[in-house]
């Protein structure tokens, strides 16, 4: 089995994919957050593969996937992930995001439901307007300048080591700080800096998200969807928990928690993504159903449509 820590690459549409695989069996794709990459995932990434094959990719624009100018949307990046897979010879498969890589795959759900199984929702975009006021102010004109200024060289360990060590202290406001920290000192790359900020631009204003999930979230009666959220993120309020789609999803928040449960509790993370998949049988894409709830949208139940076996949403 490939290594966690091994990073490998593969040119897609001319631009180099960098990526993690581990493990064998069906295939889950992990979709890591803005700024962010691949190895957010490396605790949970062990225990997922020992039934899985876990694929956990450096989005275009992070990490040490290319950086070009280009389609940094939501159905960019859904496109992208699908061409990863076929090049990578997978079919379906259950799609995990955390923070904006959530948004990313609810748009591989409902772009390409022939090709997802299921959905794993973890501290995500894309289910209310309320967002910290940290990514609302790199929509604002002239923030790039400032985080430039921000990351130089004479003061980035310092900056660094204060946000690590503020991170370490017994108090739910600086939790997330040691991640924060990363993602700081990944900003004082002028090129993935770019690509932030365009990806920003396109969910997000000085307002908040613009972009949700809300008016299409009738779709996952027809998908099984799972939500994970720490109950102290300071990123994304816990309360948008209350806005995961129905009647089909489990709704978990982890306590002594932020804005990275998967980091926080790895191993209940895990156990928790595995007992879902194990609960629910894979999503089968009927175009008929598809349509008939399309038509219907969310004012009707649909009767003819049978409901994937899921417990109702509970907060627990």
């Amino acid at each position: 089995m490939e290594s966690i820590e091994d990073v490998q690459y593969v040119v897609v549409h001319g631009h180099r994919r960098a990526y993690r695989i581990a493990g064998s069996g069906p295939a889950l794709l992990l979709l890591h957050g803005l700024a962010c990459d691949s190895s957010t995932w490396v605790d949970v990434m062990p225990a997922l593969a020992e039934h899985h094959t876990v694929i956990a990719p450096d989005l275009l624009g992070h990490g040490q996937s290319d950086k070009p100018n280009a389609d940094y949307s939501l159905g960019g990046y859904a496109n992208g992930m699908r061409d990863l897979l076929t090049v990578l010879g997978i079919d379906k498969v259950t799609v995990i995001g955390h923070s904006f890589g959530g948004g990313v795959a609810m748009q591989f759900a409902y772009q390409f439901p022939d090709r997802t199984e299921r959905v794993v929702l973890v501290s995500t975009g894309g289910l209310g307007k309320e967002v910290t006021p940290l990514i609302r102010l790199m929509t604002v004109p002239g923030s790039g300048m400032a985080i430039a200024v921000a990351t130089m060289r004479p003061w980035r360990p310092l900056i660094r080591g204060a946000l690590a060590s503020l991170s370490r202290l017994p108090i739910s406001a600086t939790r997330d700080l040691g991640e924060v920290a990363r993602i700081y000192e990944s900003l004082a790359d002028p090129a993935l800096r770019t690509a932030v900020q365009r990806v920003t631009s396109h969910v997000v204003d000085w307002r908040g998200q613009f972009v949700t999930m809300t008016d299409r979230s009738y779709l996952a009666r027809l998908m099984p969807v799972m939500v994970i959220w720490g109950r102290e993120d300071m990123v994304i309020p816990v309360s948008h928990a209350e806005s995961a789609p129905s009647p089909v999803s489990d709704v978990h928040v982890l306590e002594d928690s932020g804005h990275f449960p998967h980091r926080d509790h790895p191993e209940q993370f895990a156990r928790l993504v595995q007992q879902f998949i194990e609960a629910n049988a894979p999503a089968h894409y009927h175009r008929g159903r598809w349509r008939a709830l399309l038509k219907r949208g969310d004012q009707h139940e649909l009767e003819s449509v049978e409901q994937p076996a899921a417990p109702r949403p509970a907060i627990v």
